[in-house]
């Protein structure tokens, strides 16, 4: 993808009478594209109406909180945006449709920036974390600023929590210095490596 360190992976599907069988997450195809295997601390599991945006989310790095998201059930709009201070690709982001009928996953690295938006009623998102929840640690972004110009469709009215819709904007998390350096997280790339 466009995001350095932001991988799709889209799984074989076995479809029969029964319905269909998928493996979303397998280890040995994960290590060979990233370079180190996921470490799971925590799983979470969300349902949403068409139009929740949940995020943009990040975390302090170290350790930050890589995600491995998948769809269990109906459709969605992942975006990943690279916040990592001093990347090469700053403040871009890119997006994919997440399908539980294509079985796709996507990977989000430490330092890059999550949000998705649930495209159908009840669209169930399955996410692997790095690490488990640390309030003190993690941070957001609004996923309406402007000046980011993220893909939401116009058709779709956005369902934010006050907290995602009261959140800084990229500029405003920038002064703050709440956003992640970009040597601080390939640092820990390495180390995650074994570099």
């Amino acid at each position: 993808m466009k995001v350095p360190g932001v991988f799709e992976f889209v799984p074989r599907t076995f479809p029969d009478d029964r319905g269909m069988f998928a493996a979303p997450f397998q280890e040995a195809v994960f290590v060979e594209a990233v370079g180190h295997p996921l470490h799971v601390a925590q799983t979470n599991h969300s349902v949403s109406r068409r139009g929740t945006i949940r995020g943009l989310h990040f975390a302090d790095v170290p350790p930050g909180q890589a995600k491995y998201v998948h769809v269990a059930r109906g459709l969605l709009l992942d975006v990943v945006v690279d916040l990592r201070v001093g990347s090469p690709t700053f403040g871009r982001w890119d997006a994919v449709i997440v399908d539980a009928k294509l079985g796709n996953a996507i990977y989000v690295p430490e330092g890059v920036g999550h949000a998705a938006m649930a495209l159908e009623d009840d669209t169930t998102m399955h996410y692997l974390c790095s690490k488990g929840f640390n309030p003190k640690a993690e941070h957001g972004i609004t996923p309406t600023d402007p000046a980011l110009g993220l893909p939401w469709p116009d058709d779709i009215a956005p369902v934010l929590s006050e907290k995602d819709a009261t959140a800084p904007t990229l500029a405003e998390a920038l002064e703050a210095g709440l956003l992640p350096r970009y040597d601080a997280c390939t640092a820990w790339y390495a180390q995650l490596r074994g570099e």
